[in-house]
């Protein structure tokens, strides 16, 4: 299964500090979806070893090669939610 970002509201450029949509007017959350989702400029891409859930742990696929800054397929988030 491919995991990628979805056209959730935490992604969107309408989303204020409020967690309020400022096209629609309504309270949401990051969960939500919309066709009228804008992607943000810019999303904080920091896959490396430091983020991962894996790092310094028995599932790590390269313990032997496994350093900050560097990343690797089998990187999977340290706070995603089950």
């Amino acid at each position: 299964m491919s995991i990628g970002i979805g056209n959730s509201c935490s992604n969107c450029e309408h989303l204020t500090q409020s967690n309020t949509c400022s096209v629609h007017l309504v309270s949401v959350n990051p969960m939500y979806t919309c066709n009228s989702f804008v992607m943000k400029e810019s999303i904080k891409n920091d896959r490396n070893c430091i983020t991962c859930v894996r790092y310094e742990a028995p599932t790590c696929e390269n313990p032997k090669k496994a350093a900050p800054k560097m990343s690797c397929s089998h990187w999977a988030p340290q706070n995603a939610v089950a």
